[in-house]
């Protein structure tokens, strides 16, 4: 039995509600000594999220349970999402110090850093892990020049990796299809606390919840919890929502972004100002009884690599339907089960779903209950079971490649 303790560097960009639970389980667990290398503490920290386009600092706890430093960040114009808005050096010295075994790097080949720490653990040698949540190569803005790109960069990028970590089997199926050896191919899920999810939504008061949304105990609720951005498609939901025309039905938007003025107006255009209820952005604490409170979730994203949004919904016992580019379909919805897919865009098949769906609660509170038992084994348990076996075949990869060299 192989009972090495592996020393390994996370690189991240910031703190991210998600996966501080994944990284405290990864403290406690026996075979990792885990360092959280942080390039900014955004999240941890209030600043403006551009796409929310409102001031955000996280409510739960991000920095708590494990080993992490922040990295002085060295960028002109600090920020997420540019590629020289990280620009942390330090790195270079934490990496080449630290004896760790491995380096996984989670920031995103688009910034400065991921390459710094790239460097740093191929010239010291040291098993480098890193990955993907994509599971289509097109990108958000659909731009040819960038899918020709992608198309001829990925695949020496990815080779880059003794092991590539993705979120889902569409990100596996995705490295297949670039030419990634099935055996450097490892699935990490993408998963939240879901002891934390579960234990939260079922002490949330769902009557008291709807009183405070003025919608009656019996009416079937719809739910979009995301960003109001263009890409989420918030208004095929309003759209459909309009067609459906369930009789007593009401639709919950929960988020903040540049589209909120639109949606709003378009709301009172339809007629549907006393059956439309806009939330504004909801801090992580406060999101289990949202979910609790409706009856079923919906996400009409055009670009979505993954949609963790689905797995909150379906902890907290809530079904959902989800359009075809999301990728945590591939994996969690289930159709007809756990949920269900519609082509995106496609208005009039998710109207029928609603139609045909809001009336029934009985089939609801079904879809709901097996929606949450698929989620036993999408966990922070499986996640870190999945890293640690990638760890393993990376250094193989890594002892080998030196042999051959020698």
């Amino acid at each position: 039995m192989n009972d090495k303790r592996y020393r390994v560097l996370l690189v991240c960009s910031h703190p991210v509600q998600y996966l501080a639970p994944i990284l405290r389980r990864m403290a406690e667990h026996p075979k990792l000594d885990i360092q959280v290398a942080y390039c900014s503490l955004q999240g941890a920290e209030p600043d403006i999220d551009h796409e929310f386009g409102v001031t955000v600092a996280w409510d739960v706890p991000l920095l708590e349970g494990y080993s992490w430093v922040q990295v002085p960040n060295r960028s002109f114009h600090p920020g997420l999402g540019r590629f020289f808005g990280l620009v942390n050096p330090g790195v270079r010295e934490l990496v080449s110090e630290g004896r760790f075994d491995a380096v996984v790097i989670l920031t995103g080949y688009v910034c400065a850093t991921f390459w710094i720490a790239l460097a740093a653990a191929k010239v010291r040698g040291l098993a480098v892990l890193f990955g993907t949540d994509a599971h289509e190569i097109s990108s958000r803005s659909a731009s040819g020049w960038k899918i020709r790109i992608k198309k001829w960069f990925w695949p020496g990028l990815y080779r880059l990796a003794d092991v590539v970590i993705v979120p889902s089997s569409g990100g596996v199926n995705l490295m297949l299809s670039i030419g990634i050896p099935a055996e450097r191919i490892a699935l990490t899920p993408y998963a939240v606390d879901n002891k934390w999810w579960i234990e939260q939504a079922s002490k949330a008061n769902r009557s008291a919840i709807r009183a405070v949304w003025r919608i009656p105990d019996a009416a079937p609720v719809v739910l979009f919890c995301a960003k109001f951005q263009s890409w989420k498609r918030p208004h095929d939901l309003l759209r459909a929502f309009a067609k459906a025309n369930v009789e007593g039905s009401y639709l919950v938007f929960a988020g903040e972004g540049p589209l909120r003025a639109a949606l709003e107006m378009e709301t009172e255009s339809l007629g549907l100002a006393d059956r439309v209820r806009f939330l504004g952005f909801v801090n992580q604490s406060k999101l289990p009884p949202v979910y609790r409170a409706a009856d079923l979730f919906v996400l009409p994203s055009e670009h979505e690599p993954f949609g963790v949004v689905i797995n909150e919904a379906m902890l907290s016992g809530c079904p959902v339907i989800v359009s075809d580019r999301v990728g945590a379909r591939f994996d969690l919805v289930r159709s007809g089960e756990t949920g269900f897919v519609f082509p995106m865009g496609n208005l009039e098949i998710l109207a029928a779903l609603l139609k045909e769906l809001l009336p029934s609660q009985e089939r609801l509170r079904q879809l709901g209950e097996i929606a949450r038992n698929r989620m036993i084994d999408w966990s922070p348990e499986k996640n870190i079971e999945g890293l640690i076996r990638a760890i393993e075949t990376a250094l193989r990869m890594r002892a080998l490649t030196s042999r051959v060299r020698r």
